[in-house]
């Protein structure tokens, strides 16, 4: 069981280097974080949507200084708490492509030493080596660009939650004023 989770790594060790293994894991860090957030903004935020705008709803007063900026306050912990592991992605997401100039800097020095125990002659390690060592910024690339995706998706969601829960709350008042 675990050689069947431990081959697999190793390959991609063998194919990559170490640094694509650190790309892997920021990936799987990365897409956790996303999940998460996603998971979040279906239940549990909707969830707390809800009970701010019935905690607003029960309020008798809604229209003086004091009760709008209690509304704004409760509004920004609110979708502060949907955007509280969005730098996190972002530091991940710009991450990554780094992590893959490294593996690919280190990959060719390996190239580099490769040659000059070998001799220039050798096309086929060479080839290998180069590689080897692009291989780690495709895999950084790749993971940034989804990433990129869903954060961008995402700040477009908190944006779009963020005019959508002061709409609601005014509809709220409108109702009981009318």
């Amino acid at each position: 069981m675990i050689e069947a989770l431990v081959h697999p790594i190793a390959r991609l060790a063998n194919a990559g280097g170490p640094v694509l293994v650190v790309i892997a894991l920021v990936a799987v860090l990365l897409f956790t974080l996303a999940l998460e957030r996603l998971i979040y903004w279906q239940w549990r935020y909707r969830r707390q949507r809800r009970n701010l705008v019935v905690r607003w709803q029960s309020r008798h007063e809604h229209v003086s200084w004091s009760a709008r900026t209690l509304r704004e306050c409760w509004c920004g912990e609110l979708i502060s708490a949907l955007r509280a592991s969005l730098p996190w992605l972002k530091l991940l997401v710009a991450l990554c492509p780094l992590l893959g100039l490294v593996g690919t800097v280190t990959g060719m020095i390996q190239v580099f030493d490769t040659l000059s125990i070998t001799g220039v002659g050798q096309a086929r390690s060479m080839s290998d080596g180069v590689a080897r060592a692009t291989l780690p910024t495709l895999a950084g690339m790749a993971v940034a660009v989804v990433g990129i995706l869903f954060t961008s998706r995402f700040e477009h969601i908190v944006r779009r939650e963020d005019q959508h829960l002061h709409d609601r709350l005014t509809r709220a008042t409108e109702i009981d004023h009318a």
